[in-house]
């Protein structure tokens, strides 16, 4: 039993939204019942509240935000940001993170429209809190309402972040709980290519895990088809490591050794007089290499892109709207 606090914190639950007209009415739903709740079992100051960060939807979710806001059914409890074009999921967490902390809350819990992610677990989330942990990580206890393909992939990108030496907590998404200060260093990075999984995990702080089963989207489609799960697993990569360069430079000393022992082979050849030989295996060696250089290119090329990026030192995201 939780023992009710003197000064509880002032929560804002973070949700980003694009396109989410179908679903955001029964979002609002349970998170009003979730923080009435906590709100009179003295778990969460009265002055906690709900932003919804629009990600340049093109539907009618800007406007459900506003009449959310509005209705006095709700006495206040939902506010929202939005942005001026759609800038992508981490994007728009990141800025409705900032507007949190630019209005002085205590704590911060980030979740999705899609009523996926088990609202109920936000209690274990500030119990572990009020222990002591600066960042809380929701984690998936089982992935049964992936496909055998999406869990497949999740684990091995898990598996290959892990490997190339990025922190991450595998099963965990964007649902998590961050106080004022693990807010404060995460404002610090002023980088475009923004992999949030990876740089919370890095901040160092104290950190706890909440275990909770995800349910199936309430609403809509999903807005992560395949190309933006290859996007995003890029990004993150990308962000965290240089190891695709040095497989590409170890790649081409591997290159250099083996047309040292060709060069060999075709001077042994030469002196048996059987020159005529070894076609298929020189045809092959030109479509391997050709091959290998064209995606090593690619591969130097997408840092050289990203670093490109990030020396314009554009704004992130300007927000165009801002309900107070």
């Amino acid at each position: 039993m939780c023992i009710p606090q003197d000064n509880p914190p002032t929560l804002y639950v973070v949700v980003p939204c694009y396109n989410e007209e179908e679903v955001l009415p029964e979002t609002a739903h349970r998170l009003s019942r979730k923080m009435a709740m906590l709100m009179q079992e003295h778990r969460i100051s009265p002055a906690s509240r709900v932003l919804f960060a629009n990600d340049g939807s093109r539907d009618q979710t800007w406007a459900i935000i506003r009449q959310l806001h509005d209705d006095p059914e709700y006495n206040g409890l939902f506010t929202g940001i939005s942005l001026a074009h759609n800038r992508g999921h981490q994007n728009v967490l990141f800025a409705g993170l900032m507007e949190a902390r630019n209005r002085g809350c205590d704590i911060t819990i980030s979740m999705d429209a899609d009523l996926q992610d088990d609202i109920d677990a936000m209690d274990a989330m500030i119990s572990a809190y009020e222990e002591g942990a600066d960042i809380v990580f929701g984690v998936r206890d089982n992935r049964e309402t992936d496909t055998r393909f999406k869990r497949g992939t999740a684990h091995a990108f898990y598996r290959l972040m892990q490997r190339m030496g990025t922190e991450t907590v595998p099963d965990s998404a964007d649902y998590r709980l961050m106080d004022a200060r693990s807010l404060d260093a995460l404002a610090q990075y002023g980088e475009s290519n923004l992999f949030l999984r990876g740089i919370v995990a890095s901040l160092g702080f104290s950190t706890a895990k909440v275990y909770y089963k995800r349910g199936e989207r309430f609403a809509g489609t999903s807005k992560y088809p395949l190309s933006k799960m290859l996007s995003f697993a890029m990004d993150g990569i990308t962000s965290f490591s240089v190891t695709p360069l040095r497989i590409v430079a170890g790649s081409g000393a591997l290159f250099v050794i083996v047309s040292l022992l060709m060069f060999v082979y075709a001077l042994v050849s030469l002196a048996l007089g059987s020159t005529v030989g070894g076609w298929t295996s020189l045809l092959i060696s030109i479509w391997f290499v050709g091959g290998a250089i064209m995606l090593s290119l690619g591969i130097v090329g997408e840092y050289v892109g990203r670093i490109y990026i990030e020396s314009k030192h554009r704004p992130r995201y300007i927000v165009a709207d801002k309900l107070d």
